[in-house]
């Protein structure tokens, strides 16, 4: 019964409207910026997941303004400045980093209250940027079915019950419980086909089939540059963190495995060497206020594409230098053979001289 209650709760707060709650009037208009991209590089063995971003320092990033999403006029861009996204993968998972800037605003318990962040991936080929995979199709009658083609992927992170410097997102009690949710501290796994048609990872609307070893793939941590100790992580205890209002950075952090169990179409799923598209959300609570689900900014009105960099060796596509490799190896051995071979050889045939030795001395 409690497993039951508890996959309810996590369903209302995922399709009610905490995530994204879009209450759009008037035409769609969108002026995107069609260079704009993500390189996810191919770097492994350099991140570690605990929110800070001395890791990152050689890795290239991508500057986007922060735009209301519903509303994407420059005159009404986040005032805390651009956002940084950088991106890595090391061959099994992919890598995330959001910096932005902003005062610090903590206030514990209170998710609207705090900086949230999400990140939308596209599934669907029919997928939307705009109303979240555009499926046309009411709360009520979307299905796995009448909106196949929109899915889109999402993973959102709410701070008011998140530690500094803590791992969130999957835990073994929710993967149990065969769905994307994170009792901890609210980083989720869900998927969508439009603003209301939204659900944890393994949950579905009546009709739609439910997967009970459905998880939550991804795992992230936040930080603020405010916090005068740079420690592995803070505890409940030392809360609050910082004094509200002081200028800082936010970082976000997060990773996933490229590809996962997903069967259901919930998942991304990213090739090394593929492009796939994306989007970022950004909520703040500007002068104090609590944002609202339809009030986040987004790097762009439609979808970001972003490029998985091959696997590289040497400084060279994976193809061509572990051809070189194999072929510089095989080179070696052939010489090494060859030299052996002539040793050998040579002390095989070389002449057998068999000194003199006079009578007497027999």
């Amino acid at each position: 019964m409690l497993r039951i209650l508890f996959v309810l709760f996590f369903l209302a707060s995922a399709s009610i409207g905490e995530v994204y709650s879009h209450e759009e009037s008037g035409e769609w208009n969108c002026g995107s910026n069609s260079e704009i991209r993500v390189q996810v590089q191919f770097k492994p063995g350099v991140i570690t997941l605990d929110g800070h971003a001395d890791d990152w320092k050689d890795v290239d990033g991508s500057e986007f303004p922060l735009l209301l999403a519903l509303d994407p006029d420059a005159e009404n861009e986040y005032k805390g400045g651009k956002m940084t996204v950088k991106s890595l993968h090391d061959g099994r998972d992919i890598f995330f980093l959001l910096q932005v800037d902003g005062a610090y605003a903590y206030s514990k318990g209170n998710n609207n209250k705090c900086p949230s962040v999400a990140l939308m991936f596209q599934i669907g080929e029919s997928a939307s940027y705009h109303n979240m995979g555009g499926c046309d199709e009411h709360s009520t009658s979307c299905t796995n079915k009448t909106c196949k083609g929109h899915e889109v992927d999402i993973m959102h992170f709410s701070i008011g019950n998140a530690i500094p410097g803590r791992l969130y997102g999957g835990n073994h009690l929710d993967n149990r419980d065969g769905n994307g949710g994170d009792r901890f501290g609210h980083l989720v796994d869900l998927y969508a086909w439009n603003p209301h048609c939204r659900y944890l990872d393994g949950i579905g609307p009546s009709g739609s089939a439910n997967d009970s070893s459905a998880q939550n793939d991804w795992k992230g941590a936040w930080w603020h540059s405010s916090f005068t100790v740079h420690s592995a992580g803070f505890v409940e205890d030392e809360n609050p963190y910082a004094e509200n209002g002081k200028k800082g950075t936010y970082f976000f952090e997060f990773s996933r495995p490229l590809r996962t169990m997903d069967h259901l179409q919930q998942d991304a799923q990213f090739t090394i060497g593929g492009s796939s598209k994306m989007s970022i959300a950004f909520w703040y609570p500007v002068d104090d206020q609590p944002w609202h689900g339809s009030g986040h900014y987004s790097v762009d009105c439609d979808w970001v594409p972003f490029d998985v960099s091959p696997v590289t060796l040497l400084g060279k596509s994976a193809t061509t230098s572990s051809w070189s490799v194999a072929s510089a190896f095989s080179l070696l051995l052939s010489v090494a053979a060859l030299c052996v071979s002539v040793f050998v050889g040579y002390q095989v045939h070389r002449p057998k001289s068999v000194p003199f030795t006079p009578m007497q001395d027999l």
